[in-house]
Order: C-alpha cells, then sequence, then structure tokens
C-alpha cells in the first residue's frame, strides 16, 4: 500500500466514525460483528482448550534472526519445552518466531496466535499446524493468550509487546487472573520503563502501588528466565504435568 493509499484510508475511517447512521444499517453492521466476534472466540476455545500448561513469550516481530534476543527467545522456548511447558506466542516473525522454533526443535507444543495487519505479520514455520489461529480482532486474541498462559515472558519489543505485557499485568492486579509469573528478558531494555514507573508513576504520582512491582521479574538470561517460571511454581508444589 502506498502512502497516498494508506492516507486515504485511513482518513475513510476517520470520516466513517462520524458519518450518522441509520437503524438498519447500525443493525446489520453490528449483528454481523457480533457473529464473527463469536466464530474466533468457538475457534480459539476448541483449538486451546487441551494444550496443557504453557508460557506465552511476547516480544518484537522486527526482532533480526541475528540478534542476541531472537536467540535468547529459542532458547526460552527450547527450555521451556524441557520444562514440561507448551510455547504459546503471536504467531509472527522475530521474537515470536525464535520462540515457536525453540519449542519445535525440542518436540513441544508450539502455539501461534497470528493476527491480521496491514504489514509484518505472516504466521512462521515452526507453530503445530493444529495449533494456528489467526484472529481478525485484537481483544479476541489477547484473551486467549490470558485464558491459555501459566506464566508470560517479556522479551524487548514495541507497542504490541508492551499492550500485552500491560495487560497481563492489569488483570493480575485487579484479580481478574490468577497471579501468575511476569518474567521480563533483558535489564538493559527494561529497566528504564520500571525506573519510570516506580519514580513517576508510582512514588510521585501515587498512581500504583509498590506492591505491584512484586508481579514482575527482570532476567538477562534464558536459564533465569525459565527458573524464574519454575521456581514460582515449585512454592505450590506444583509441576507442567499438573
Amino acid at each position: 500500500m502506498t502512502e497516498k493509499e494508506k492516507n486515504a484510508n485511513e482518513e475513510r475511517k476517520i470520516r466513517q466514525a462520524f458519518r450518522n447512521k441509520n437503524w438498519s444499517e447500525i443493525k446489520s453492521h453490528d449483528s454481523w460483528t457480533i457473529f464473527k466476534v463469536m466464530a474466533e472466540f468457538v475457534e480459539g476455545f476448541e483449538k486451546l482448550a487441551k494444550i496443557g500448561p504453557c508460557v506465552s513469550i511476547f516480544g518484537s516481530a522486527r526482532t533480526d534472526p541475528e540478534s542476541k534476543y531472537y536467540k535468547m527467545a529459542e532458547e526460552i522456548g527450547a527450555k521451556l519445552v524441557q520444562n514440561g511447558y507448551g510455547v504459546i506466542t503471536g504467531g509472527g516473525p522475530g521474537i515470536m518466531e525464535a520462540g515457536n522454533k525453540g519449542a519445535n526443535r525440542e518436540g513441544g507444543k508450539s502455539v501461534g496466535l497470528n493476527i491480521h495487519l496491514p504489514f509484518e505479520q505472516g504466521h512462521n514455520m515452526y507453530i503445530d499446524p493444529d495449533k494456528l489461529i489467526t484472529f481478525d480482532y485484537f481483544f479476541v486474541r489477547k484473551v486467549m493468550f490470558v485464558r491459555y498462559s501459566q506464566g508470560f515472558i517479556g522479551m524487548p519489543g514495541g507497542m504490541g509487546t508492551l499492550d500485552e505485557i500491560f495487560e497481563a499485568i492489569t488483570l493480575i492486579q485487579t484479580e481478574k487472573i490468577g497471579r501468575f509469573p511476569i518474567v521480563l528478558v533483558g535489564s538493559d531494555f527494561w529497566n528504564g520503563l520500571i525506573d519510570w514507573l516506580r519514580d513517576t508513576v508510582c512514588a510521585r504520582e501515587g498512581n500504583i502501588s509498590e506492591v505491584d512491582f512484586d508481579l514482575i521479574t527482570i532476567v538477562d538470561t534464558p536459564d533465569e528466565a525459565v527458573e524464574a517460571i519454575e521456581e514460582f511454581y515449585s512454592k505450590y508444589l506444583l509441576s507442567p504435568n499438573f
């Protein structure tokens, strides 16, 4: 899509939001949307209901295969499988591909929750064919991440990665889901964000509590990332075979 076409498409979406619609048009459009959303939920629930304990790996689609973070994500995916977990990713390239690749290499469950995007998102080749789902709606996809994951590992990424990690943190903080472990890999990447949250959002503005930082563990190696998941569940005498 050219820049001119992108601008025209964006203008069309904005104008559409301000256009008055008649009742018949509203009812027809919204009714079909409901059915499409329901279909995505049904497919997700049916395919993922029996996958067993899994850990989601979040990270940038733009990460180069030669990047140290790509190689770390691949190793993390492999080590998770070695410890009895399956791996869930967003199904695309970059970090997502690396996590699926590591899981696939070790013969473990490799799940891909792909999404239709206008750029950069085609599913990678390391996902189990019966565990690949492609969504149109981000919010349905996010439900699948949090419903079927027993832990979350955040690699360096962009807006989508931050969105997914903060979604998980918020749901845990508000007790909408269990207190599953959240592990951020790469202190050089994450420390600036955590410092801002601690100094500005928490201490200066009082918008979060100090105890919220207990929900997050920051590590620098694949071994530490998987150990953090294992250590969390060892407190409850649980293993991936529960």
